[in-house]
């Protein structure tokens, strides 16, 4: 009889358990942003000097854990936004700050698109190194059909590691989009043209796009810039 009670105690308590244990989680969890600007093409000086005030306001709010920005090399309207955020509270706030506001009404005036903000969780993210200025900075997006998804992640993960042990790397992660699963994002960082150059003729950046070309879902969409300081 004692130990039935206990089982059903056992039992009335585990769900409880269990959503405090995943809540605790998830609100650990940092939350890592790529968002794609892109101003007028007569407009990338101002653009520069928008993303820098955002980029330093960002970095002085509470929760904010790396907010980096680069401009893509041969376009020069063109940039991307790094952001790791402590949890989703922390991005929550950031979003409703004064100064997102503001950022945001001010590119109104000089964007050529909305910008394109993707949220994710990290995945295989590795150390949050510093990236060197005027570092060579990738953003690749990795789509692949929901049923791929494994494949991908069975490819994603030797690449990261293998990666990070290359000549001049500075970063390499991999994050995957919260919304759908089934997106990658791939973020590096290399000291200068000549490790980046050096990097996508390795072993590991050939087998992952053998790899990879039967499953994608879209084109394969890599992105190359300049980090700014």
């Amino acid at each position: 009889m004692r130990l039935t009670l206990q089982l059903l105690l056992a039992m009335t308590l585990l769900p409880a358990a269990m959503t405090q244990m995943a809540g605790a989680q998830g609100a650990a969890a940092p939350i890592h942003v790529a968002t794609y600007v892109e101003v007028g093409s007569a407009s990338d000086k101002d653009g520069v000097k928008l993303l820098k005030q955002y980029r330093d306001a960002s970095r002085k709010e509470n929760g904010n854990m790396r907010a980096d920005i680069a401009q893509e090399i041969g376009r020069t309207n063109r940039f991307v936004v790094l952001e790791i955020w402590k949890d989703q509270a922390a991005l929550d706030a950031h979003g409703k700050a004064a100064g997102t506001t503001a950022f945001r009404d001010k590119l109104k005036t000089i964007q050529n698109a909305p910008y394109d903000e993707r949220v994710h969780n990290g995945f295989n993210v590795g150390p949050n190194g510093p990236v060197a200025k005027g570092a060579v900075v990738v953003v690749s997006h990795v789509d692949v059909p929901p049923p791929k998804k494994d494949e991908v992640i069975a490819a994603l993960n030797p690449l990261a590691e293998a990666s990070r042990k290359g000549g001049g790397n500075q970063r390499f992660e991999v994050v995957q989009q919260t919304s759908r699963p089934n997106h990658f994002t791939v973020i590096e960082s290399w000291k200068d043209q000549k490790a980046y150059d050096g990097s996508r003729s390795a072993d590991a950046q050939r087998q992952f796009r053998d790899k990879l070309g039967p499953i994608l879902g879209a084109l394969y969409d890599e992105r190359v810039y300049r980090a700014l300081d």
